[in-house]
């Protein structure tokens, strides 16, 4: 309940749409914003919240960019303010905030008082824990032309001629501090080259420097000196073993087989309902079946049961499925409709789909099928990317990342997914669980594809993959802009090697100047 001073605190997800509703109908210009990340305003037709059994999220996009997060509880509730309790990769908590930004200085609410809060104790740590370099910069000014974020403390340190780049980060922006640290020393080596940048040091929160502790055991050794601290609330700051980060918090479930798990009634409407023009079917993990519409899901089957629908899902029997059909019918027209809040839903999951119907030419080393998503499982949290396990007719893994977006962090989300079946590899857990039957998996580390539209690569992208570990065989996929309807292999860049030098067209498709100029 509100208290006097306008706070709430609702843990269940009920009582945060019940919020959401009140605020947007208070709002006179209603915006969302992600810590890190510019706002999205909320207009009709750019945002969609919706229930999917009892998980509630908000999906919204605007021509460039789209987000979407489960959405757990209500932290704060002000006039033109609500902070949101989302859920984050592995299960951990974080925030979102709705803000009606036709009320004067509520758009910047306490962000300005914070980031710089968090400046100066991190200028206090350099000078703790690195006091023989001296600070020579120390900045939270944003600059776009560089990719540099003013949500990120970032110094650069001297000592005579050597350098080092040095970030800090809050609890609630973590996930990106290693993104925006490459970031910045690269910066840095280009801007300064008559100095020696040794490394990049960088001061995460103690409860959320896991994830970066991963990912800097997968970089490059030579690249850079990598110096992770990490620092509490209470005060103390200490440097990071990153062997102590060997463990991964992941699992393999028993591969997917719904055929064997859905009683004999199930299977039959699901077989029905895949009749239907446009309509999948696919396997998920726990025995569950998804019937999608170009990648958006409209029912599940999962033992003896079917729930259909899209805000809210309904419980099916005999007599449902005509309406279940005339459902899947509809979504094909509305998925067809550019004008449509449905063709703009979920992009990642209808690419999803283009890539499972066209997988042999997105790569023709890989075996059309089986194909798996999902797997290995994270523990909890939306990732913003959509995963895939492929293997090529050779028994190599091929770890697929999709996304329909420019997204910054997309290189070191993919790691993030490729270190974890690189790791259910070694211990050959794969074919133990039963997935690729009949194939014999290499021992070898998986190749690594990102697979986006061509012209929403960041262009940061290339200088990132830079740092990786030589171990991981990355190739960037670009596709034509039309890939709703007619998906099209337009590039391909090995490595961090730039598209122009890199060009390999698909041997079916356009090799002419027009694709070039489209990568």
């Amino acid at each position: 309940m509100p208290t006097s001073a306008g706070r709430t605190r609702g843990r269940s997800p009920r009582e945060a749409h019940a919020a959401i509703e009140r605020f947007l109908k208070a709002s006179r210009q209603p915006a969302l914003l992600e810590p890190g990340e510019d706002h999205y305003v909320l207009e009709p037709g750019s945002y969609v919240i919706e229930w999917t059994g009892e998980r509630l999220s908000i999906n919204v996009w605007d021509k460039t960019r789209n987000l979407s997060r489960r959405v757990i509880g209500v932290h704060q509730e002000k006039p033109g303010r609500l902070e949101l309790i989302i859920e984050k990769f592995m299960k951990r908590e974080g925030q979102m905030y709705l803000l009606d930004l036709a009320r004067p200085g509520l758009a910047g609410f306490s962000l300005r008082e914070r980031r710089l809060s968090l400046r100066e104790e991190f200028r206090r740590m350099l000078a703790r824990e690195l006091p023989e370099w001296k600070i020579a910069e120390l900045s939270t000014e944003q600059d776009l032309e560089h990719s540099l974020s003013r949500v990120y403390p970032r110094a650069l340190l001297r000592k005579g001629q050597s350098a080092q780049a040095a970030l800090a980060t809050s609890p609630d922006a973590a996930e990106g501090a290693l993104t925006y640290g490459l970031i910045w020393l690269d910066y840095l080596r280009r801007r300064e080259p008559k100095l020696t940048l040794e490394g990049l040091a960088l001061f995460l929160p103690v409860e959320q420097a896991r994830t970066t502790c991963l990912r800097l055991r997968w970089l490059h050794p030579d690249s850079a000196r990598w110096l992770p601290y990490v620092y509490s609330e209470e005060g103390f700051v200490e440097p990071v073993d990153m062997r102590d980060y060997g463990n991964l918090d992941t699992r393999i479930e028993p591969a997917p087989d719904p055929a064997a798990m859905l009683s004999n009634r199930v299977v039959e409407w699901t077989e029905r309902l895949a009749r239907l023009p446009e309509v999948e079917r696919i396997p998920r993990a726990g025995g569950a079946v998804s019937l999608r519409v170009r990648g958006l899901e409209f029912a599940r089957a999962q033992g003896d049961v079917m729930h259909f629908g899209l805000a809210q899902r309904t419980a099916a029997d005999e007599r449902s499925l005509p309406e279940i059909e005339e459902l899947a019918r509809e979504l094909v027209r509305l998925r067809s409709a550019r004008g449509s809040s449905m063709y703009r839903l979920q992009p990642e999951s209808w690419l999803e789909s283009q890539i499972r119907s066209h997988l042999e030419q997105v790569d023709a080393a890989l075996l059309p099928s089986p194909v798996y998503g999902q797997v290995p499982a994270f523990a909890g949290g939306e990732r913003g990317v959509l995963d895939l396990l492929a293997v090529e007719r050779t028994g190599r893994l091929v770890v697929l990342e999709l996304k329909a977006s420019e997204d910054i962090h997309l290189p070191l989300q993919a790691l993030d997914y490729w270190l974890r079946v690189q790791w259910h590899l070694e211990r050959g857990e794969f074919s133990g669980r039963g997935y690729f039957p009949g194939i014999e998996i290499r021992n070898e580390p998986p190749r690594l594809l990102l697979i986006a539209p061509a012209l929403d690569f960041h262009p940061t992208t290339e200088m990132i993959l830079r740092y990786f570990s030589p171990q991981i065989q990355v190739e960037r996929i670009g596709l034509g802009v039309e890939w709703r309807s007619n998906l099209k292999v337009v590039f391909r860049a090995l490595g961090a090697h730039n598209v122009d030098a890199s060009f390999r067209p698909d041997p079916d498709s356009d090799s002419t100047g027009q694709s070039r100029q489209g990568a």
